[in-house]
């Protein structure tokens, strides 16, 4: 992976002070070189300016970037973040039209289908991605985002001027964007937050390429456009032949992903996900004559203050140990402690540019910062969960029927401290229910679908729109930081695509979730793993981590100059801080209860300081 940033300006001749403008293009560069800092590069034409941070994986002495080719007299010139599985599939037929490359690198096959194929192009990719493509001769700058958005593309966009970049804090390094928020701002973070509304970059102005879409910008203006999306559609195979099918495509979407330079590892947590992926990988990797990396995840004092819940019935370290147990890898336990958690909050807002799941990617930055110092390539099992239905609102009918986001359908613990005068003026719960609503009139729906099917088929889009997103959004920002390339199986559009039409009874049956995955890969995983009653990405009970909070966050509400200050309402902060809190009633997904409150008000704080935001 990398970081990739730029800017395309009509209304001036950046060459004519080029010396200026490439220095903001190694500022650019710099601002996101811990995404790839094996190498970097820029390129400046009259009207347009690119800039690259790269993370070798693919033909790591021929893959730099910016990469430039002149083809018919016409000039282009791309940077890009990502990887293409189909790159053998897509080079062949490339070089029978008559194309002849100079590196072995996925980057050089995507700039000759741009150029061959044209912009449309990108229906052909499989993999992750986020580019840019200046073609110099017509004057257009192309950006690109994959279908389901694990690459992440921020962009700001005026009459004559786009600014580009793989992280907001890239942006903020040209002269014309500036760090600002509005009372939008503060409705996307406190009524959706750590979720976004789709295409929203919080900051005032600052938008994101969908996932799924592309930009032509031209002296025309902007244009978007949608080249991928979810449809839906009648399922008409059997159980059987389902099974088959899921089962080859998502060993086929392993397989692919194994493609490196450089040594591949899995994140293992103890779930089926992370341990179907890592059968897999171990079995590719011996098939190669070697032996697969894999990492596990847990918190100091677990194993004495865990706490079980509907949510989160028991802990993972037995089933990583039950798994060890049938799959040969040189595995790695890591642990994080109660002080470098909180301490940790603070950098996973610096790696996101804005607030997050608190602890949950404060936890997630630490371990793939010590994954990194391993390897450089890690698989996950992130997104299953989302595309089989794994989630208790997938299911119990108290969270599927609320009238709004089942994971953050309420909106009142949210307000615990805020100042009445907030609450009114800012209308969260409407703000909410108004996306939700919106989302829902987006969903593909099907002719004939009774009621209940109708509601099963949006849940899953929501899932996917929405909960899904929020996901991969950790996942990037919380491995880049250090330098991680994270893939992600699952998300896989040929299996989204598939496993959204298939009936919600193939993928929930006698109780049991993701019934489906679970057969379509039984003979991967050990009986007591392959029976498991899902459980989440781990997170601390220690009494410690909560306990630091409240003095944290006590200092933030003692401080009348506090960036928040304008927010909360102090005596009701107070209360809140030492109240109980209840761990097993999430205000956010199935990790974020009470002390995440506190955590994600510390991290806003934190946010409006680090960039001067004020309300």
């Amino acid at each position: 992976m990398c970081g990739i940033a730029g800017f395309c300006d009509f209304g001036k001749k950046l060459k004519e002070e080029a010396p200026y403008w490439k220095n903001i293009l190694r500022n650019m560069q710099r601002s996101v070189a811990h995404r790839g800092g094996d190498a970097a590069g820029s390129y400046l034409r009259s009207h347009a300016g690119l800039s690259h941070a790269r993370l070798s994986i693919r033909d790591i002495e021929g893959g730099a970037q910016p990469m430039v080719r002149s083809i018919g007299g016409r000039e282009f010139a791309i940077v890009y973040n990502g990887e293409i599985y189909n790159t053998n599939e897509l080079e062949t037929e490339l070089k029978e039209a008559g194309y002849l490359f100079e590196t072995t690198s996925d980057t050089e096959v995507i700039l000759y289908a741009f150029i061959h194929y044209g912009p449309s192009f990108v229906t052909k990719l499989n993999g992750i991605f986020a580019f840019a493509i200046w073609e110099n001769t017509k004057e257009q700058l192309f950006l690109y985002r994959d279908r389901v958005g694990v690459k992440p593309l921020f962009y700001t966009c005026e009459t004559e001027e786009v600014v580009f970049g793989s992280e907001p804090k890239a942006l903020f390094c040209h002269p014309d964007v500036t760090p600002a928020i509005d009372l939008d701002s503060l409705r996307e973070i406190l009524a959706i937050g750590p979720a976004r509304t789709m295409g929203n970059g919080i900051f005032t102005g600052m938008h994101e390429v969908l996932p799924g879409h592309f930009l032509c910008f031209s002296r025309d203006g902007l244009r978007d456009l949608t080249y991928w999306d979810l449809t839906s559609k009648p399922h008409l195979e059997n159980y059987q032949k389902t099974v088959e099918k899921v089962s080859f495509l998502v060993r086929d979407a392993v397989r692919r992903q194994m493609v490196s330079d450089v040594p591949v590892c899995t994140f293992l947590s103890g779930g089926i996900d992370s341990s179907i992926v890592t059968a897999l990988a171990a079995h590719y990797m011996q098939e190669h004559g070697e032996v697969l990396n894999t990492f596990s995840f847990d918190f100091k004092g677990n194993d004495r203050y865990f706490q079980s819940n509907s949510f989160q019935p028991e802990r993972d370290l037995p089933y990583v140990d039950i798994m060890l147990q049938s799959c040969h890898t040189n595995h790695t336990y890591l642990e994080c402690d109660e002080t470098l958690l909180v301490d940790m909050l603070y950098k996973a807002v610096d790696a996101k540019d804005m607030p997050g799941m608190t602890d949950v990617d404060a936890s997630l930055l630490y371990f793939c910062s010590e994954v990194k110092k391993h390897n450089k390539v890690a698989l996950t099992g992130e997104c299953a969960d989302e595309i089989f239905g794994g989630y208790p609102w997938f299911y119990r009918e108290e969270l599927m029927n609320r009238d709004g986001f089942p994971w953050s359908a309420d909106t009142s613990a949210r307000t615990a401290f805020l100042a009445d005068d907030v609450i009114r003026c800012l209308d969260l719960a409407n703000y909410s229910h108004d996306r939700y609503l919106t989302s829902l009139s987006q969903a593909p729906l099907l002719d004939g679908e009774n009621a209940e099917q109708k509601k099963r088929r949006q849940i899953g889009y929501l899932n996917i729109k929405w909960f899904m997103q929020t996901l991969l959004d950790r996942m990037d920002r919380t491995s880049m930081y250090s330098g991680l390339e994270a893939r992600v199986p699952f998300a896989d559009h040929r299996i989204i695509e598939y496993v959204f039409n298939v009936p919600w009874e193939m993928k929930y049956q006698n109780g049991v979730e993701k019934t489906l995955l679970r057969d379509a890969t039984a003979d991967l995983l050990p009986d007591a793993l392959l029976h498991r009653k899902k459980s989440p990405y781990p997170k601390t009970y220690h009494p410690g981590y909560e306990k630091l909070l409240v003095e944290r966050l006590s200092e933030i509400v003692d401080n009348p100059n506090a960036p928040i200050a304008p927010l909360i309402d102090r005596q009701k902060a107070k209360q809140f801080m030492t109240a109980h809190k209840e761990l097993g009633k999430p205000w956010f997904g199935q990790l974020m209860a009470g002390p995440q409150l506190m955590a994600y008000f510390i991290q806003i704080n934190y946010w409006m300081e680090s960039y001067h935001l004020s309300i």
